[in-house]
């Protein structure tokens, strides 16, 4: 799910190392997520699986994101 998920984030922020993300990388503080990279983010995801967000939702890590994942797939 990790590296399947970091393809996601490439896309949004392509100048950030991939490599040095691991499921502790939190979203704003460590890849200086904004609300605008939130919402590209959030359209990959769907786009990638399939599913549609119905409720907010609140990613603090990267490993939040992909718990999410593994819980809706």
């Amino acid at each position: 799910m990790l590296e399947k998920l970091k393809q996601l984030l490439a896309k949004v922020l392509p100048d950030v190392d991939m490599a040095t993300v691991t499921e502790s990388t939190k979203l704003v503080d460590d890849l200086g997520f904004d609300s605008l990279a939130m919402m590209m983010l959030s359209m990959e995801i769907e786009d990638a699986y399939g599913f549609r967000f119905t409720e907010f939702v609140r990613f603090e890590t990267v490993g939040d994101v992909c718990g999410y994942l593994e819980s809706r797939i």
